[in-house]
């Protein structure tokens, strides 16, 4: 089995979306780190958009399950994080301009 690259990773990382906002978790800036290492392990720290999110308990468990589905990944860890606190400042700009937000 081949090892994972960093970009079917993210892609698959693409197909998660927010609960509240019609955009996947990596295009909206959620994800702070993300390392893909030989072994096919990955590591993830990320946020959610307000600490008080109904998904906090379940996120990362979704977040995991799916990584463990792409080809050559043996492992995953998600780490939720809170600082810094996430702001409409992460989300790219073509993405902002995708939800009206410029």
């Amino acid at each position: 089995m081949s090892n994972p690259s960093r970009e079917n990773v993210i892609a698959a990382l693409r197909t998660i979306f927010d609960p509240e906002i019609p955009v996947n978790i990596y295009d909206l800036g959620l994800i702070y780190q993300l390392d893909v290492d030989q072994d096919g392990k990955v590591s993830i720290r990320m946020t959610l958009t307000a600490p008080a999110c109904p998904v906090a308990e379940t996120f990362p468990g979704t977040v995991e399950s799916r990584l463990h589905e792409v080809p050559g990944v043996t492992d995953v860890r998600v780490e939720l994080v809170w600082d810094p606190p996430w702001t409409r400042d992460r989300i790219p700009e073509e993405v902002k301009l995708r939800l009206g937000l410029l």
